[in-house]
């Protein structure tokens, strides 16, 4: 979502997503994140998928050219959920990669994300073993449509039960955490004042009082239950709160 600009159906980011599914899973840690050096067989079915490297490369490469060719984003979605788990072009987790890899053209389209969590592994099962045996897509698709149906009224109960965000703390939420752990890494200097200093220097003069009254909000409700938030540790906001009374919200 935060790279969603440049996140793209590409080798980078397919390799990228698997190496992060696959970290500490596989018997071959160097498998994580490359294409499949040897064979694989498909548990309760007679497919053999490409075995060579360089074939499982070249049907890679013009798997994602397809698939960027295709505009509608549910029909880019399915085409990976399709032909990833088909071409196997990982040691393992492939079908994992591929479900998340459908949902990159749904946030790029500015849709409602995809989950599997309620789809009976049964019949997930069933509908990859229709594409691998008869290379039958018509129960995967029923299965996806299905699936985001369920996604999507989960997807609005969960927002009606959500706060309404704040555009301008989105906007400037990485400053907001830089300006706020410089000030409890440097407890020597004045909270406010190294607050008003960075919001001058980076923040448009229209939108500085908001900003700053955002940061000094931050700071006063900071505890130790947030901080990994900030990249700061327990004992470096002891030492920050042991030079400055803790600031009262009221």
């Amino acid at each position: 979502v935060e790279n969603i600009d440049s996140a793209e159906l590409n080798r980078y980011t397919l390799m990228n997503l698997h190496s992060a599914l696959a970290e500490n899973l596989l018997p071959n840690p160097a498998d994580e994140g490359r294409v499949r050096q040897h064979a694989v067989d498909i548990a309760k079915s007679v497919y053999r998928p490409l075995s060579k490297p360089q074939q499982i490369e070249d049907a890679l490469s013009a798997l994602l050219a397809k698939a960027n060719q295709i505009h509608d984003p549910f029909e880019q979605s399915f085409f990976m959920m399709v032909h990833l788990p088909y071409l196997q072009p990982f040691a393992d987790i492939n079908k994992r990669t591929s479900r998340l890899a459908a949902n990159l053209p749904l946030f790029r389209a500015n849709l409602c994300p995809l989950t599997f969590m309620d789809v009976p592994e049964q019949a997930y099962s069933r509908a990859t073993l229709g594409v691998f045996e008869m290379t039958r897509v018509e129960l995967l698709r029923d299965l996806y449509v299905w699936a985001y149906e369920r996604s999507t009224q989960e997807y609005l109960a969960i927002k009606q039960d959500l706060a309404e965000p704040d555009p301008l703390r989105l906007a400037w939420r990485d400053f907001i955490k830089q300006t706020l752990r410089e000030v409890i890494l440097h407890p020597q200097g004045d909270p406010l004042a190294s607050i008003a200093q960075s919001v001058a220097e980076r923040v448009p003069k229209q939108e500085q009082a908001e900003v700053h009254a955002l940061i000094v909000e931050e700071l006063r409700r900071l505890h130790e239950g947030v901080l990994a938030r900030y990249g700061l540790r327990p004992s470096e906001l002891l030492a920050w709160q042991a030079l400055h009374r803790p600031m009262r919200t009221s």
